[in-house]
């Protein structure tokens, strides 16, 4: 299901000179239809495809996987700003889904630490101040929210690699009705295990989600029927999976390794 239909940018923004105004895509930015429930954005790094998806994150109110919010993060404030000048279509607005950028994946464990050492905390602090029924109750409630964290992302996320705890996350997070707004996801991911997101990401369209991600990714761009941005080449404007620089190079790369490695 498409639930963001269509973005474009307030007259005004046309206007404004500071970044993020003066990157070439957003000079130049023509309305965007979504027309498929997987849109990637493709470009080199400072293309601004990164910059888009905070603002789309920004606009929607979009809730972030790290440790700030994204109406409070300090890095996101030229991201707000663009948000302010954009519009927003829906078919049906859904409250569903969140934003993750790759780097944000380690304050959010982080974060999974403090609240388990928290509760831990709070477990022993009830066992010394009650007793009886009172602390079967108070610990009780305490050591519930303890096995929910656990069940819903494993007893200790640090005990897995990098991309085996990133699908732990994607695994427990992402819910039927979703929009998903994801920089990079494939960083932390070996190609088996992109190849493991790409199955995600198909059963969850399949539950009306919709994702919008930014990659570089040639695994992740061949998602059957996906709309591939490119923000290399101002305006923005879709490509054909086959034309993308990502996946000619990687081809002929990978076709003869030795004439590249020749040039170095």
């Amino acid at each position: 299901m498409l639930h963001l239909r269509s973005i474009e940018l307030k007259p005004a923004a046309q206007e404004l000179g500071a970044f993020p105004f003066n990157l070439p895509v957003i000079k130049t930015f023509p309305p965007l239809q979504f027309t498929t429930p997987v849109t990637f954005l493709v470009g080199e790094n400072g293309s601004g495809k990164s910059t888009f998806l905070e603002a789309v994150a920004a606009g929607v109110g979009s809730p972030a996987i790290g440790d700030e919010s994204v109406a409070r993060d300090g890095t996101l404030v030229h991201a707000r700003r663009l948000a302010e000048q954009m519009r927003f279509a829906w078919t049906k607005k859904t409250r569903r889904g969140f934003f993750l950028r790759a780097e944000d994946f380690f304050n959010f464990t982080k974060r999974l630490r403090a609240m388990s050492k928290e509760l831990d905390d709070l477990a022993a602090d009830y066992d010394q101040r009650f007793t009886g029924y009172g602390r079967l109750l108070a610990t009780g409630s305490v050591e519930a929210q303890k096995s929910s964290l656990t069940n819903r992302y494993g007893a200790d996320l640090d005990a897995n690699s990098h991309g085996e705890s990133f699908l732990k996350l994607f695994q427990a997070r992402f819910v039927p009705g979703g929009l998903y707004l994801l920089d990079e996801p494939e960083a932390p991911l070996s190609p088996q295990r992109q190849l493991a997101f790409l199955m995600m990401l198909k059963e969850m369209v399949a539950k009306d989600a919709q994702f919008i991600i930014a990659t570089h990714s040639p695994l992740l761009m061949a998602f059957p029927g996906a709309v591939i941005l490119s923000f290399d080449t101002p305006p923005i404007c879709a490509v054909k999976y086959d034309e993308l620089e990502h996946v000619t190079l990687t081809k002929s790369f990978l076709a003869d390794p030795e004439a590249f490695l020749r040039r170095l």
